[in-house]
């Protein structure tokens, strides 16, 4: 794990997407993110793959439901994680490898009626962490082990035009319990790319507000 010793740092991350001029006119592009430190400074970026035409129809067509692979690499271009995401209608999962194909665990959502909740599991399938977010607190998603607090992913307010035109997001990883591992801390960044993606992504919020 140490390609992503970066983790294990700070006590806090934002991970901020980027969006091209497209998406403007609701053109759902490839998801890319940069991950910063505390002090402002890019230190790891996450990128979704597929280039082809088919998997851009996908974006257009299928939203969240559909398969994509997120990677996570370094200032050089090396892969600290794969982030998979399987095609499902219901009960969305991502699937979470180091670099070097590692199984490290996997987000897996529940069902819940007045909230947005999933699991965490490690790489053997046991829940580990758990999240909870209620309707009235729909940009915040509490991370628990054991009935205690553990870290928090909330979504960042990006401006009142960037909010109105793209879905442009930027969110805080928080690490509230030092004793974290490394695994742990590797699915808590993978957790805010699967929230994104599964909430607030364009063709999610329409689908959540259906």
């Amino acid at each position: 794990m140490s390609n992503l010793a970066p983790l294990a740092q700070y006590p806090f991350l934002v991970m901020k997407q980027r969006k091209e001029l497209a998406e403007l006119f609701g053109y759902e592009s490839r998801n890319k993110y940069e991950i910063r430190d505390p002090s402002g400074g890019a230190i790891l970026y996450a990128a979704e793959q597929g280039k082809g035409f088919g998997a851009a129809l996908l974006r257009q067509i299928v939203g969240h439901w559909r398969r994509y692979e997120i990677h996570v690499f370094d200032a050089a271009r090396n892969v600290v994680l794969r982030a998979v995401h399987p095609f499902r209608w219901f009960f969305q999962r991502l699937e979470v490898v180091s670099g070097d194909g590692r199984a490290i665990g996997a987000i897996q959502q529940r069902f819940a009626v007045f909230s947005k909740s999933f699991d965490v599991e490690d790489a053997q399938g046991r829940v580990i962490m758990s999240v909870r977010s209620p309707i009235w607190k729909p940009w915040t998603f509490p991370f628990e082990k054991g009935g205690r607090p553990v870290g928090t992913v909330m979504k960042k307010w990006s401006g009142a035009l960037t909010e109105l035109f793209t879905d442009a997001d930027s969110f805080r990883i928080e690490y509230t319990a030092a004793e974290l591992t490394p695994d742990e801390r590797a699915l808590l960044l993978a957790a805010g790319l699967f929230i994104d993606m599964q909430y607030f992504e364009q063709k999610a919020q329409a689908s959540s507000s259906a």
